[in-house]
């Protein structure tokens, strides 16, 4: 269980884009095609396409499932401790301001995110 660089954004950009990378990572996607796929929910929607609603729709709709952590404090659970919790799947986690993509333990972003704390999470069914 580690962290893992990568960044799905063609141009290496870090342009709050968040969402789109670890969506795009998880599902093995291009950015291209993700950021098309929510553009045209977030239309659907009149909503942004970085919202909770938007994006959340569009992975349920992709076969994910939305996940309360098993633990006594759902507040304190970092991204590192959720890659130990949960070693296997693939997984978009969701701070207060960041999306991760977690894949059989490991995070995968554009910098260590470890230590950040999760609000929820979405694990894709297989």
């Amino acid at each position: 269980m580690s962290y893992i660089y990568y960044n799905a954004n063609p141009d290496g950009k870090h342009v709050g884009d968040c969402v789109i990378r670890a969506i795009a990572t998880v599902m093995d996607d291009t950015w291209d095609a993700i950021s098309a796929d929510l553009s045209m929910m977030q239309l659907r929607m009149r909503d942004m396409s970085n919202s909770d609603a938007v994006w959340g729709e569009y992975l349920h709709q992709n076969g994910f499932v939305k996940g309360i952590l098993p633990h006594p404090c759902p507040n304190c659970v970092t991204v590192k401790e959720f890659c130990e919790i949960f070693p296997h799947g693939r997984y978009v986690v969701a701070t207060g301001h960041h999306v991760i993509a977690v894949i059989d333990g490991n995070y995968i972003d554009t910098t260590d995110t470890g230590n950040e704390v999760l609000i929820y999470y979405w694990r894709r069914i297989e």
